[in-house]
């Protein structure tokens, strides 16, 4: 295999050469993965790796029952998967069809919320992937099938809480169910329901109009009255205020939109993924010592003692790899380059948890004003590291 050595300048206010072997990070995390196979040991398919926090001393993945109410269940088979695809271990393929299996209950219970792109196409979208296995697909068309029964056409958007209705006093939609439209869009192209990609094309319009501030910094839930569709307010749920940036909701923002223009092609979307990008990038570097953003830009202890969400840089990065390739010239450059430094930090020895757990990372904020997964190994940085380092790789 030809090494691929990336040379990275980092730009104000660290400044310095530093140099991203995506080899040698790709092996890392294979290196990784096999020893929290070997910890796992004897597998309960249905049980998926959660988080480390960084009080525990065991350096294993904090497991817990896949369900449609554990919105985090579908990542390890997706890192599995990935990994398989990176490596061809055969070991790691029996895990990853082991593990997608362990999901099959969602499928066939009924829905609970918008997470059925995050429980079902990030695994058996990547067993998909690296296998065309036709039950694969199956499964993602059936996900996808009761994901849109969420859907809501007086509003325009997919309901992202039901059990939230009453609280907000409306359909919510938080930024994060951008993400599932990926499902959607891939299911109408793979012989499901044509009508998918209208509900996709709708709720992304829809978000595009109403989830951003004048400078285009995203709200987290956007609520809007169930009857006549009318938009009520933005807010927060896992961010700082209602006005502040949470930093991983706007990844969610930057990775939506861009994957948005990957399947329509339609500008509006590119140029929203640029907007939603640049206003990220300039208060990454107002309020950061380095690439990986605070868990909320706003928060007022600043990088010197708000805790830092290194999955909100991931999916960034992930992203940014795209984007580059959907827009040219200086813009182009910057984003990529942008997204190799953002690579570089979160592969060095700061970020990297290395022998300290089975896990890639260190350093991700989860559920913050609930005092949840705080300076924690979380397994959807995991799950968007790998990413990205299989698309600098040219493997995704």
């Amino acid at each position: 295999m030809k090494k691929i050595l990336l040379i990275v300048c980092l730009l104000s206010p660290i400044v310095g050469v530093q140099a991203l072997d995506v080899d040698h990070e790709l092996a890392y995390c294979h290196q990784q993965v096999l020893r929290a196979l070997e910890q796992m040991k004897p597998y309960d398919y249905s049980m998926q790796p959660r988080n480390i926090l960084s009080t525990d001393t065991h350096g294993r993945w904090n497991c817990r029952k896949a369900s449609g109410w554990e919105w985090c269940s579908g990542f390890w088979p997706g890192i599995l998967w990935m990994d398989y695809m990176a490596t061809g271990d055969k070991r790691v393929k029996k895990a990853a069809e082991g593990f997608t299996q362990g999901l099959a209950n969602i499928l066939t219970n009924p829905i609970v919320d918008h997470d059925m792109g995050f429980l079902i196409h990030c695994s058996y979208g990547k067993g998909f992937e690296a296998t065309g296995c036709e039950k694969y697909r199956r499964a993602i068309l059936r996900a996808s099938d009761s994901l849109a029964t969420l859907f809501n056409p007086k509003v325009g958007t997919i309901l992202s809480w039901p059990r939230h209705v009453k609280d907000y006093g409306g359909h919510n939609t938080i930024m994060d169910n951008m993400i599932n439209l990926d499902m959607l869009l891939w299911a109408s192209e793979h012989g499901g329901n044509p009508l998918l990609r209208d509900v996709a094309i709708i709720h992304a319009t829809t978000t595009l109009r109403n989830h951003f501030r004048p400078d285009y910094s995203a709200y987290h839930v956007a609520v809007y009255d169930t009857l006549s569709g009318r938009f009520l307010r933005g807010m927060t749920h896992q961010g700082y205020s209602d006005s502040s940036m949470w930093a991983r909701g706007q990844s969610w923002a930057i990775y939506g939109f861009t994957m948005m223009y990957r399947h329509t092609h339609d500008v509006i979307f590119l140029q929203q993924a640029m907007k939603v990008t640049d206003i990220y990038l300039q208060r990454l570097r107002e309020t950061s010592n380095d690439w990986i953003p605070l868990w909320d830009m706003d928060d007022p202890r600043g990088h010197q003692g708000a805790p830092k969400d290194a999955s909100a840089a991931c999916v960034v990065a992930s992203a940014l790899l795209e984007l580059s390739q959907f827009v040219v010239g200086e813009k182009s450059n910057r984003y990529h380059q942008v997204a190799i430094n953002m690579l570089t930090d979160l592969s060095s020895e700061r970020y990297q948890s290395r022998g300290r757990n089975v896990a890639f990372l260190l350093h991700s904020t989860g559920h913050h004003p609930a005092k949840s997964e705080i300076d924690a190994s979380i397994i959807y940085a995991d799950y968007y590291y790998l990413e990205a380092l299989m698309r600098l790789k040219g493997l995704i």
